[in-house]
Parts: C-alpha cells; structure tokens; sequence
C-alpha cells in the first residue's frame, strides 16, 4: 500500500494534507483544535516533482530517496519499500512534496495526561547525509524570537490535538526567509536530545517517567529558559571518504571518550573489546559539549573530538572536525545540502595551510626520532643497547614523504624539545614524547596540538592523526630514503574492469550474469548494510566475465563482486 501526505501549516491552527492516488493528491484541511475538519471541494491536484519518498514507520534516514522524475521515483520506491521493510517491518511509504535547500529545525515539545503541554525550544538539524542527522546544535543561530515562538506554540497546538503525553519532536523545513513548514512528528525521544537539556536543564527522561506515571508538568512555559550552547555529533562507524560516509565494521581495539575535558558529555553503549557488526546502525555514539556560547561549544567540541581515541573500525572524526571549524558553518549559513555544496566532490579530509603542513612534517619527524632514541635503551636504564644508529649524532637528516611531496628534513634534540628545520623554516617541537600514550600533546612554536599516532612501521609509514585528519607520513634517513628507490612498488589494480564492494553488507540482489552487456552506471548489484540498500553500479560499458557473488552472500569491504572483460 502506498500513502503519502504533503504536511505544512496554512495558519496557526490548520495543517493540509493530502493521500496519493493513481499519481494525484486529494487535499485535506484539518483544523489542529479539533473543531473541524473538511475536504478541499473534492478536489485532486498533482503533487509535482521533487518529491521525497520516506517509510512511514521510518526514522534516522532510513527508507528515505528523493526523486526528481518518474524513473527515479520507480527506483525510489524499489528501494525504499525494501529498506523500510528490513528496519522497521512495514514497507509502507509517504511521499511528500521536497522543499529544495531548506534548514531541518524542529521543536521539542512535552505533554501531560492533563492538557498540558510546553515547548522546549528548537534544535537546528541542518547537517546531514543521506537525509541523516550528523551534527545538532541547540538554540538555532538562524531563529528569531519570533520566529521560535511561532513555530513552538504551532508544535503545542499539534500535539495538544492529539492529547500527545511525553517527549515528543515536531519537525519543520524552514526556508530563507524564515517560511516554515511541517515535516512530521516523532513520538518518541530523538537522538539529539541531550543539547535540549543543556541548554533547558531538564532532564527529559525523568520528565517522560513522571508523565507516564500520571503526574501533570512540574513547569510552565516561562519557566524554560535558552541557558547557553550545546552542540552534538554523532561518532559513527563509517569511511567518511566514501559518499560522506559509509559503514565500517570491526571490534574496537581501544576505545576512549573525552570526558575528562570540560563541557564534554557522551552517551554510549560500548565499551573496549565491543563489536560494530552489519546488522546493527553504525552510530558508536553521541558526543555532546555545552557553553556559555556558540563559540565556546564549538571549540569545545573541536577540542573533544582531537582527544577522542577510537581504534579497530573506521570512524567519521575528520568529518565531523571539518565541519564544525568550516566558515560557512561558523557564520551559520547552512542547510539540508550542506555537505555536498561544500565538498562537491566528495569528502577529502582536512587541507593542510602551509603552516599547518609544516608543523605536520616536523611532529612526525620528531616522533621518528623519539622512536629511534627509545629504542637504544634499556627500560629505565641509561645503558644503551648496541645502536643501529649512533646515538650521539648531533643532526639527523631524514626523508620525509608526504602526499607524494618528499622533503628534506634536519632534526636535533635537546631534552623534550626538538629543532627541526622544514623547507627553509625552524620549528621547536616539545612534548613529554610518552610513546605508549594513544594521545599526545605537542606544542609547536607555542601552538598545542592533539596528535595520535595511529600506526608506525619498520619501513617508515606512520599514521598521524592531526586536526581530525588521518595522515600517512613517510619517514626514513636519507641513507634509507637512497636505498629505498631500489625497492620495486606495487602495481594498481585497474579498478574499472572489476567491482568490488565498498563496504560490508548482504547482497540483496545481482542484476547481471557472465556474458552480458552492461553500460557505464548500470546497477549491476545491490548491497544492504546495516539497513541501507546501495546499489553498485558498473565503472565503464562492457561484457561481464564473472560474476563472484549472489543474492544472500554477506561480503566484506573490497571483496570481488563482478568483472568486467
């Protein structure tokens, strides 16, 4: 069964509606009082494209496909029907009306078995994939007051209509000029709600318990203050490189929340040793910090996010650090399609300014050295062991790769403080350089850095993780760096004749056998994970020479699915 609605306020007590029919939308006013309700002349009207296709029992973007035009609305509904079935066991569908560059804002609101009912102020959802919630912030820089007193008493209106008790949110799309519009409301707490109680001081669970229980509403709606800023982020098990984040399974090796930093709250369920598996929302957690501004809980959270250690699984970090420090993010100037305006082209990590690449390339030659120091003595002992290296060299000359730039670097150390000399400029490098520590400290040229060193090989790679961004440096000496132009490098693989899997999930289905013809961009399978279908499309136009999978096969991340001849 296929059901749609088209919701927005016509005035401050009316919601339109609208049923999908045989490619028609029949209107509906209901007035939100309860006092009438009446159909629209019997008239039907065409809905018009884009529209957004979504489960009605959905949540967290799962289901959810925008269309602009017949064929992706039939593609749309394949795929949203199958997503909304596997998540929440009903595959029926809404469609409604998509409002193009809009704001996500919604309203908290709170209900009693008594008729009453406040609003908690808004939260501001605009960043976004795949119509998922990645960052939240609690109030909105866009609202006025006006504007947040329109929309909350339009939620209470609602939600006393239908004699709503508990938490609740009501959804909205509101456009440049402040327009809003009705999207739905969850009936449940959300996921971001942790940034309403910072800024409120209500704790939201206590408060669902007492309504459920029968007591009416400790406050009334002067009684709820804006106290501050709270941002949230959303951690998740995901290669944010590949379309801003696809799922990453593993077991987490090391696992550390930041909450020993101030302002810094984390909800979570995991713990060191925990499994992210496919068949479960890859989300690792909520990471929450609070201030006396937006500026403050920004910078909180920039903070948090270098002093979060997450090992075993790949994780959105880098993302979730780029956005909160980018300038159209600062000034406020978002909305639904953030991500693809600013990254057109797909999520690169952070760009490196000069200076910050210097500061790069002079902490990884300094960690290099440390390695090499420690490793010629004893535990706790001056006694040094026989040295590979001479331990009294005054200077070391070393090879430093980076992005396939290589530089020339000189490095001497006096205690905890190295010099290094980078590309003509000298940088002091201090640090307590306690090697068995997942995060280290370093200030460079009086600027403090969070840096982890992620991984370090006998042959010169480290993984640096540096302002968010995983780094991979390549360090030896210059006798090393000669000798290595020796060794013989491993071929590329010509990724447009085969199709591997992106990421760990079940094949749901494969539309291809050896010996057929496929065109470049044809789906050639479809891969769900972690209730997400994708569909896997071909690199280039040609025959198909095998085909390594069926529906049902649970794959991994780079398994062979198709080759192309």
């Amino acid at each position: 069964m296929l059901l749609a609605y088209a919701g927005f306020f016509l005035a401050s007590d009316c919601v339109i509606f609208g049923l999908f029919r045989q490619g028609t939308l029949s209107f509906w006013v209901i007035c939100i009082d309860g006092s009438n309700s009446e159909l629209l002349s019997n008239s039907s009207l065409l809905l018009g494209y884009p529209v957004m296709i979504k489960a009605s029992a959905g949540g967290g973007g799962k289901g959810m496909r925008i269309a602009w035009d017949d064929e992706e609305t039939r593609d749309g509904f394949r795929f949203s029907s199958q997503e909304a079935a596997s998540s929440f066991g009903d595959d029926r569908l809404l469609i409604e009306k998509f409002i193009d560059n809009p704001r996500h804002i919604e309203i908290q609101v709170l209900g009693d078995k008594h008729g009453n009912a406040v609003w908690l102020n808004e939260r501001e959802c605009s960043i976004q994939r795949r119509n998922q919630k990645v960052v939240e912030e609690a109030p909105s820089i866009f609202l006025d007051s006006k504007t947040r007193r329109a929309m909350g008493e339009q939620a209470v209106a609602l939600a006393k209509a239908v004699k709503y008790s508990s938490a609740g949110t009501v959804e909205f799309l509101v456009d440049s000029k402040k327009n809003f519009y009705f999207l739905e409301m969850n009936t449940r707490l959300q996921v971001e709600h942790p940034v309403t109680e910072c800024i409120t001081g209500l704790d939201l669970v206590q408060e669902m318990i007492r309504v459920a229980k029968g007591y009416p509403l400790r406050h009334k709606q002067a009684d709820i203050p804006i106290n501050g800023w709270a941002v949230e982020c959303r951690v998740y098990a995901e290669d944010p490189y590949k379309s801003f984040g696809l799922p990453s399974i593993g077991r987490l090796s090391q696992y550390q929340e930041p909450i020993h930093l101030p302002g810094v709250r984390v909800d979570s369920g995991i713990q060191p040793g925990s499994d992210i598996s496919i068949y479960y929302d890859p989300m690792i957690s909520k990471l929450i910090t609070y201030g006396s501004d937006r500026t403050e809980a920004l910078k909180r959270m920039e903070d948090a996010l270098d002093n979060y250690i997450i090992r075993g699984v790949t994780h959105n970090i880098a993302l979730l650090r780029e956005v909160i420090i980018n300038s159209r993010f600062i000034e406020g100037d978002i909305n639904t399609k953030f991500l693809s305006d600013v990254y057109p082209d797909g999520f690169k990590g952070h760009k490196l300014t000069e200076n910050e690449r210097k500061q790069l390339l002079a902490i990884a030659s300094s960690l290099f050295v440390a390695f090499q120091l420690r490793a010629q003595r004893f535990q706790e002992h001056e006694t040094s062991r026989v040295p590979i290296i001479k331990p009294q060299m005054a200077n070391w000359e070393l090879s430093v790769k980076l992005h396939d730039e290589v530089h020339t670097v000189i490095a001497s150390n006096s205690g905890p403080t190295f010099s290094v000399e980078v590309d003509g400029s000298k940088l002091n490098v201090t640090s307590t350089w306690n090697l068995a520590s997942p995060l280290l400290s370093v200030n460079v040229d009086g600027i403090q850095r969070t840096i982890q060193c992620l991984s370090r090989e006998a042959g010169g790679n480290m993984s640096i993780q540096f302002l968010g961004t995983v780094y991979q440096v390549h360090v030896l000496t210059k006798l090393a760096a000669e000798l290595n132009k020796f060794m013989l490098e491993k071929v590329a693989e010509d990724t447009s004749s085969v199709l591997r899997s992106p990421m760990p999930g079940v094949v749901v289905a494969v539309s291809v056998k050896p010996g057929d013809m496929v065109a470049e961009g044809q789906e050639i399978c479809v891969i769900e994970a972690m209730k997400m279908q994708n569909s896997m499309t071909a690199g280039k136009t040609g025959k198909v020479k095998s085909v390594h999978c069926k529906a049902g096969d649970t794959v991994g991340e780079g398994d062979l699915l198709v080759e192309l001849e």
